[in-house]
C-alpha cells in the first residue's frame, strides 16, 4: 500500500493542517517499517478509533491517527498510556511557562525532572 493513500484530501491541496499531525504520520510509518507493528495491525487499531470518532465531518482523522498509534504502541508494550499521557501533560505546562515567541522546551515545565531521555 502506498502511504499516500492513507493522507485525507484538502481543498487547498494541505494534507496536513498542523505540524504534529505530519510528524504523527511519519513516525507511524517510520514504527512500521522498523517491524514495530503489521500493516494490518495499525489499520485494525487505527479503524477502531475511526468507528468510535465523534466527528462525522473527518475533522478529528489526526486526532483518532494519533490515538490509534498510542493504543498499538501500549498494546506492543513499548509504552504505556500512562507514560504517554504524563509526557503530554509535561509539555502542556511547559508551554503554559514558556514565554511568547520563544521556543517551547520540555525543560520549561515547572515539574520538569530530567530523566535521561527516558521519554
Amino acid at each position: 500500500m502506498n502511504p499516500r493513500d492513507l493522507l485525507p484530501q484538502a481543498d487547498d491541496d494541505r494534507v496536513f493542517s498542523e505540524p504534529w499531525q505530519a510528524q504523527a504520520f511519519a513516525m507511524t510509518l517510520a514504527l512500521h517499517q522498523k517491524g514495530v507493528f503489521s500493516w494490518s495491525e495499525w489499520a485494525e487499531s487505527l479503524s477502531k478509533e475511526l468507528e468510535n470518532s465523534g466527528a462525522e465531518d473527518g475533522s478529528d482523522y489526526y486526532t483518532c491517527w494519533l490515538a490509534a498509534l498510542e493504543k498499538l504502541l501500549a498494546a506492543k508494550s513499548i509504552t504505556a498510556l500512562s507514560d504517554v499521557d504524563a509526557l503530554a501533560a509535561a509539555w502542556q505546562r511547559a508551554a503554559h511557562a514558556t514565554p511568547h515567541g520563544t521556543p517551547i522546551l520540555l525543560e520549561n515545565d515547572p515539574q520538569h525532572v530530567d530523566r535521561h531521555n527516558t521519554f
